[in-house]
C-alpha cells in the first residue's frame, strides 16, 4: 500500500496546523502518506484527548506499534518488523474505509 496521491499536497509544516487546536479548522491524520479528515471524529482528536497526538500528524511508526506517545508519531516507518507493518497496513485500511482522503504528505519544512 502506497501513499494515495489524491487531493492536496501536504508538507509537515502544513499538515501540522490540522491538529485540532484551531475550531474552525479541520483535523487531519497522515497514514503512509495519505492524509484522512478525521473531523467527523473531533472530539477523540482534540487536544488532551486519547488520539490527539495523530492530529496534524503522519502517525504512521506511531499506529504500526500501536503507541500513543508522541515521540512515536513520525512518517518513517522503515524500521517497523512484519507484524507491525501488518497493524499499520490494517490501519490504513480502517482510516481509508471510515474517513475521507484529502491529500498526501510531501516532503518538506
Amino acid at each position: 500500500m502506497t501513499a494515495d496521491k489524491t487531493g492536496k499536497p501536504f508538507t509537515p509544516a502544513e499538515l501540522a496546523t490540522f491538529d485540532g487546536q484551531d475550531p474552525s479548522q479541520p483535523v487531519y491524520v497522515a497514514i503512509k502518506g495519505t492524509v484522512f479528515d478525521v473531523s467527523s471524529n473531533r472530539e477523540q482528536y482534540a487536544p488532551g484527548k486519547g488520539y490527539s497526538v495523530f492530529a496534524g500528524k503522519d502517525a504512521s511508526r506511531a499506529l504500526g506499534m500501536s503507541k500513543l506517545e508522541l515521540e512515536y508519531c513520525v512518517a518513517d516507518y522503515s524500521t517497523l518488523n512484519e507484524e507491525e507493518l501488518k497493524t499499520l497496513d490494517n490501519w490504513h485500511s480502517f482510516f481509508a474505509k471510515k474517513y475521507p482522503v484529502v491529500g498526501y504528505t510531501v516532503p518538506g519544512n
